[in-house]
């Protein structure tokens, strides 16, 4: 495993971490079981970051990773994330009692004393542009119960605005081939400002895995069943925007990323760790193969100058006019 810092926090952070939403919930069934055996085989490979959030499965996710961490907590550090189990909307829902009330659940859930990075979870951009929220993270991390903040976003825009807060330590923005907006202005300007970058959504609901066809169908509680034209929250977090079949026209043309390596997933997940202004990539997995499969990336070959320059050609000619919803 290789260690990248996570902006200037002093924190070096494994650069293939784990999101933890798919064990949670939104993505069909799971097994506690089989996801306690696959965190605890990550942290014996060497991770040592996993990103949740308070709603993933109403804080089921956050459990599950006080067990798997239990006795670990110097060695593995965790980011959750606030704000979504209220109306999003509404400014009470960032007063300084109501994010200490979600700060304080999730510390019971995680059963730490402190988090390692709490994250607003893409909260509307007024509610940025007010800036109150800043406010109550710096009183939070006064008082210890957190120990750096950031901000996850939707937009290149919202990224760019929160680099501004001299305080802000993380973004978490979705990258992938098929959303590669972030690496013209706001990766640069992330690392002259000294902040990490983590990268959800790598593979792009799946999409990036070439192992869909056109007859698949996902289950009921899946997002990617009830949300892939936003009816539920931003539509950019479900098949990076594209849709469904759409999103499955571009991936087979994106095959030929697999020739030379093992699978379209594991380089997938090579060509983000080729940018090195991210700090690390946060792929989701419901079980130990699934970690293995991602953790394979980190013996793909980089790709070439030549690659590189194709798959942004690829990118601005055929995806981004087919991406929908603000990004």
């Amino acid at each position: 495993m290789k260690y990248r810092p996570l902006g200037n926090t002093g924190i070096n952070v494994s650069e293939v971490s784990f999101g933890t939403w798919a064990i949670g919930g939104s993505w069909g069934k799971t097994n506690d079981e089989e996801s306690l055996r696959a965190l605890e085989y990550a942290i014996d490979k060497g991770v040592n970051f996993f990103d949740t959030a308070d709603v993933y499965g109403d804080g089921h996710s956050e459990e599950l990773l006080a067990k798997a961490t239990k006795g670990k907590e110097d060695k593995v550090f965790i980011a959750t994330k606030f704000c979504r189990a209220g109306d999003i909307h509404s400014p009470d829902n960032y007063t300084y009692e109501a994010v200490r009330t979600y700060c304080e659940d999730s510390l019971k859930r995680l059963n730490r004393e402190a988090i390692d990075l709490y994250q607003v979870h893409c909260p509307p951009f007024a509610i940025l542009k007010d800036g109150k929220v800043f406010e109550v993270l710096d009183r939070l991390q006064e008082e210890g119960k957190i120990r750096h903040y950031g901000v996850s976003v939707e937009t290149v825009e919202e990224g760019l605005f929160c680099l501004d807060n001299p305080n802000l330590k993380a973004l978490q923005v979705i990258f992938n081939i098929f959303r590669q907006k972030p690496l013209e202005e706001l990766f640069p300007k992330a690392k002259e400002k000294g902040v990490g970058i983590l990268v959800r959504l790598p593979l792009a609901s799946g999409l990036l895995t070439g192992k869909f066809t056109k007859e698949h169908t996902f289950e009921n509680d899946d997002h990617r069943h009830f949300n892939e034209n936003g009816e539920s929250f931003n539509v950019g977090e479900t098949f990076a925007g594209l849709g469904f079949h759409k999103g499955l026209e571009l991936s087979d043309q994106l095959r030929w990323i697999a020739e030379d390596r093992t699978s379209m997933a594991t380089a997938s997940l090579r060509w983000i760790l080729d940018q090195q202004d991210i700090s690390c990539v946060i792929p989701g997995f419901k079980n130990k193969k699934q970690i293995e499969q991602n953790l394979g990336s980190l013996q793909e070959k980089p790709f070439s100058n030549e690659e590189l320059e194709r798959l942004n050609t690829f990118y601005r000619e055929k995806v981004k006019d087919y991406i929908r919803g603000p990004y």
